[in-house]
């Protein structure tokens, strides 16, 4: 079952969660409904890619409206494809909400159990990761790209979480929209890092094209990443949406080759 859902043309909700458990908001953008142009057009929400600045605070205000989540509660990263996560609180509000040299350093995870904060990370093509915890009201986001994902963040957020007292089978996660096995092709040298955490799995995450390439399934190898941290398989959902194949919704990097916006993942509970 698709766990995302179009609400509006500028965003996708994570249906069941929100449905489930008042107050909390959580999902991904689209590319539509904003004021940003050109390669830009129109919904873009990242900072660093040389779009006019005052258009992507705009842009961020028109989502701020549309989620009823004040700018000044999110927070945002600059995130360099590593692992450090990071928990925050409401001291942290507005860190990266409005530029993206206040986004916290180096960071490509966040998570909170306090109401009232936004996280956000940008991306083009990258796996988004969205954690629940609902009896301790733990709520994480993280940026998990080729990179990312060989560096296990998935699992090191479920780490974390354990050191909060959580179990890895009361966490819920949700894989959104990035690109899929058939729009990723990847060389050996990544295949040989992917090989590395996978010894002792069956069946592979991708398969071979051609001498020197392979079409890698980013939210497969998140997902076995998972599992062997402990979450159990009927805790996690996997979006069908593809950065790249559906193009009439979504920013890609791949596909628009370099020339493009940045989605947003949001997640956050709202204060009672």
């Amino acid at each position: 079952m698709e766990p995302f859902v179009l609400s509006n043309q500028s965003f996708l909700t994570i249906e069941n969660w929100m449905n489930t458990y008042p107050g909390l908001v959580a999902g991904m953008t689209t590319k539509h409904g904003g004021v940003s142009k050109g390669c830009f057009e129109s919904l873009n929400l990242g900072f660093h890619v040389r779009d006019d600045l005052q258009d992507v605070c705009s842009n961020r205000q028109i989502l701020a409206s549309l989620l009823d989540f004040p700018i000044t509660y999110w927070t945002g990263a600059e995130q360099i494809h590593d692992v450090q996560i990071r928990k925050l609180t409401k001291q942290d509000r507005g860190k990266g909400a409005n530029s993206y040299e206040s986004a916290f350093s180096g960071t490509d995870g966040f998570y909170t159990n306090e109401e009232g904060i936004l996280l956000t990370l940008c991306f083009a093509d990258c796996t988004p990761l969205f954690f629940l915890a609902p009896n301790a009201k733990m709520i994480g986001a993280a940026h998990a790209g080729w990179k990312g994902t060989v560096g296990q963040i998935a699992g090191r957020m479920v780490d974390e979480w354990k050191a909060e007292g959580i179990k890895p089978e009361e966490i819920l996660v949700t894989i959104g929209p990035c690109i899929c096995e058939k729009c990723y092709i990847v060389d050996d040298r990544v295949i040989n890092l992917v090989e590395n955490i996978l010894e002792d799995v069956d069946r592979k995450p991708y398969n071979q094209i051609i001498e020197g390439q392979y079409a890698l399934d980013l939210k497969e190898l998140n997902k076995i990443i998972l599992l062997r941290s402990g979450v159990p398989e009927q805790n996690i959902y996997i979006t069908q949406y593809c950065t790249s194949c559906d193009h009439e919704l979504f920013f890609s990097h791949r596909r628009d080759r370099g020339s493009t916006g940045r989605l947003l993942s949001f997640i956050g509970w709202k204060e009672t």
